[in-house]
């Protein structure tokens, strides 16, 4: 997995790379202009800072999310190379939103507000993904987010769990991708039911008039 992003305001000429979720016992290791953040335990890469960036990639025209060419990440990997670490970051150009049917959603057994769902991205297998949204039921089509996806605020989706039960993505509200003028309360974003084909990119371009003043 490979999540990068690049805030010159606050950091400067700084690509910030990750790979992993965060641990709390960290390894770092600095040679150049490349810090790599590692778990201590396991030695496994958790991500990478690159600072003077633009000498490597050219000036990036971006604040927040930079979505890496092919070409980009092998610069990255030699830049890694020369300066004595090993070149692990791999390209991954699947789209992180999409639109998703939701199949069924039963009542979470230990919650009485949360519901896991059986959501079709258009994979061989749907996703388990266990949803608070108070608007959440079978057979609505949604838009998931994807583990490894970034959401607008930063967050990042992982692999995870909800009281004891494994939940692979997030089901969103149009609050959560800040689209234009949409409710701000909690509740799942639900497309007409022909909007766009299951397993497609989320179209945020279109979704900018969703919502009307």
């Amino acid at each position: 997995m490979l999540i990068t992003s690049y805030n010159p305001t606050q950091l400067g000429d700084t690509l910030i790379a990750i790979l992993r979720p965060d641990v709390a016992d960290q390894t770092v290791e600095g040679h150049a202009n490349v810090t790599r953040i590692s778990d201590a335990e396991t030695g496994k890469t958790l991500g990478y800072n690159f600072f003077e960036v633009s000498k490597t990639l050219g000036q990036l025209d971006v604040n927040g999310q930079v979505h890496l060419t092919a070409d980009q990440v092998d610069q990255l990997n030699t830049l890694l190379k020369a300066n004595d670490f090993e070149p692990d970051l791999e390209f991954d150009a699947t789209p992180k939103f999409v639109v998703g049917h939701v199949d069924s959603a039963e009542a979470h057994p230990k919650s009485d507000h949360l519901q896991i769902t059986k959501t079709d991205v258009g994979e061989d297998q749907p996703l388990q993904i266990v949803s608070g949204s108070p608007n959440m039921q079978a057979d609505i089509l949604v838009v998931v987010a994807k583990v490894g996806a970034m959401m607008p605020d930063g967050l990042i989706i992982w692999p995870g769990e909800l009281r004891g039960v494994e939940s692979d993505g997030m089901i969103v509200s149009g609050r959560e991708l800040q689209l234009p003028n949409a409710p701000q309360k909690p509740g799942a974003l639900i497309l007409p039911a022909d909007y766009q084909p299951v397993g497609e990119p989320f179209d945020f371009e279109r979704a900018q008039t969703l919502f009307t003043a």
